[in-house]
């Protein structure tokens, strides 16, 4: 059997009293782009989370890459997601006070690699992602949809084992998510990069391998994507 690179097992978790999980399980190969779908509430961004160590369940387990992680302290939790993970959020969530490149360039200057290296290693994504000659723009002087690929590129830049994409086209208008779709689908191929996309689109899981429908904090279904 093949691994999975990234493994929720009978993960359960509440709010204070609500529920939010209720022994969701869910398997994710090396490579495979899964769509997690659902309606508001359903519980598909908390499992997402979950997947990344941002939250802890409070039964279940968390595996990634062959490795427990729910049982890992915080500061290993950290380590893990800033050397193996990549974000991708609804709205970009740039640092305001940095240039495009520096925020391309911060999970590696997070890493330690040296800014002059780091700065260096973000120029073929603006290449890549249509954004030549913006490497020093804010992101207040970026549109929505050069900030979400800044984002993309950022979340990308350190070849992460696993890229989470939280409604990343949710802000963007149909053309534009269109164009960032692409942009993060061809990129994570290239790079063979495992991606777990939450939308409620119907037209952004479409480029996914495999959709999964979470409703009332379960996985209720899965299917490959048509």
């Amino acid at each position: 059997m093949i691994e999975a690179m990234i493994e929720a097992k009978g993960v359960k978790l509440s709010f204070g009293q609500t529920p939010a999980l209720r022994g969701a399980d869910l398997a994710v190969e090396q490579g495979e782009i899964v769509a997690v779908m659902g309606p508001s509430g359903s519980g598909k961004s908390t499992l997402l989370h979950c997947l990344a160590g941002i939250l802890v369940p409070d039964e279940g387990e968390i595996h990634f890459g062959g490795q427990r992680i729910d049982t890992l302290g915080e500061t290993e939790r950290s380590a893990l997601r800033r050397d193996r993970c990549g974000f991708v959020f609804q709205f970009g969530q740039l640092v305001p006070e940095l240039t495009a490149e520096e925020n391309v360039a911060l999970p590696l200057l997070l890493a330690g690699v040296r800014r002059a290296k780091a700065v260096a290693a973000t120029a073929p994504w603006f290449a890549k992602l249509g954004l030549d000659g913006l490497e020093r723009r804010r992101s207040g002087e970026l549109s929505g949809g050069q900030a979400q690929r800044v984002a993309l590129a950022r979340g990308l830049v350190a070849e992460p084992s696993v890229l989470f994409a939280d409604e990343p086209t949710g802000a963007l208008d149909s053309l534009t998510g269109e164009q960032v779709m692409d942009l993060l689908v061809a990129s994570a191929r290239e790079q063979g990069t495992t991606v777990v996309l939450v939308t409620h689109e119907a037209r952004v899981a479409a480029y996914a391998d495999r959709h999964v429908m979470v409703r009332d904090g379960k996985v209720a279904s899965l299917a490959a994507a048509s």
